[in-house]
């Protein structure tokens, strides 16, 4: 004789071991949180992202640009996403050098937040003012020894990618002594290049193409493990003895540290999916990215690598955060 429905209801509530029904996630308008400016290339990718999540996942997913502080408000923000439905992306300086140059940052990076996935990364060039006597490295280490100031270069501010790679550079070279000058922004420091204001820059490879192309500026090097694409005739800085000196303009996807992993799962999944359609990635491709849609273990590596390379570079040199 068959029990009555409730009688097993009943018994399935009450036996252990059953897992009781899980409300669906996610169940609301997602956010993504990019801690950069509308038309920027964060922004550029976490739209991207962003698209895909809303596809694979069922619900809108909405931007939101939390600028200010070279994206450590945004990240921050990622890390306070505490409503299940808060995600972002993040890169170099907010998520592997900013806990080195600021004693007081509000979250740090290891504790507060969980890697999704490494999303792209981008190399950089070493370029410098066609006034500058230097056609490769020793013609660029004779330049900055010429006498002091000899070579001033320009960044958007302590502890940034380009800065924190030339300085690598420089001290791979012997010890270069080379003037900083801090900007506010990427165009203001490409305009005092172009001008002769300042004499080099280490920069993302594909920001730089216009000006090199009509011959306002030359590369020197690049810093990924291949030629990049856009400059073919441009010698890495592998080439030049130097490959450990390798580095690159990488964005990561993250989440807030208390986000279970089978959602990460699936974030990672949908983040993937979306680098993977072909106009998206003839896109980040052609903002001088290479598509990496690493998984979540291996962008934890990623990012524990990072931060103990640069931050110890940051307290080796006694580097310190501007204001």
């Amino acid at each position: 004789m068959s029990l009555p429905r409730r009688a097993l209801l009943g018994a399935a509530l009450a036996a252990p071991g059953l897992a009781r029904a899980q409300p669906a996630w996610p169940d609301r308008t997602l956010r993504f949180i990019v801690p950069f400016p509308a038309g920027s290339t964060p922004d550029l990718t976490g739209r991207i992202v962003a698209a895909g999540l809303a596809s694979a996942l069922g619900q809108p997913c909405v931007v939101e640009n939390r600028t200010g502080a070279g994206g450590n408000i945004g990240t921050d923000a990622i890390a306070r996403a505490s409503d299940g439905h808060g995600f972002g992306l993040s890169i170099n300086g907010p998520l592997s050098t900013a806990p080195a140059l600021y004693p007081t940052l509000p979250y740090d990076p290891a504790r507060d937040l969980a890697p999704v996935s490494l999303l792209v990364r981008g190399a950089q060039a070493l370029v410098v003012h066609p006034d500058v006597p230097a056609r490769d490295l020793e013609g660029f280490a004779q330049a900055a020894r010429a006498g002091p100031g000899g070579i001033a270069f320009g960044s958007v501010g302590a502890g940034s990618g380009g800065h924190l790679a030339m300085l690598d550079l420089a001290d791979r070279l012997g010890g270069l002594e080379l003037l900083h000058v801090p900007y506010r922004g990427f165009p203001e420091a490409t305009l005092d290049l172009v001008a002769g204001r300042i004499q080099a820059m280490m920069v993302t490879a594909a920001a730089v193409l216009a000006p090199l192309q009509a011959g306002q500026l030359r590369a020197l090097a690049t810093t990924g493990a291949a030629r990049f694409p856009g400059l073919p005739q441009t010698p890495t800085l592998g080439e030049f003895g130097l490959a450990e000196a390798d580095s690159y303009g990488w964005q990561v996807m993250v989440a807030p540290a208390a986000t279970p992993p089978d959602r990460i799962a699936r974030l990672h999944a949908a983040a993937v999916a979306a680098l993977g359609e072909p106009e998206a990635r003839l896109r980040l491709e052609r903002a001088g990215f290479e598509v990496v849609g690493s998984d979540p273990d291996a962008a934890a590596r990623f990012l524990a690598a990072e931060a103990a390379r640069w931050g110890g570079l940051i307290r080796r040199l006694g580097i310190r955060a501007e204001g």
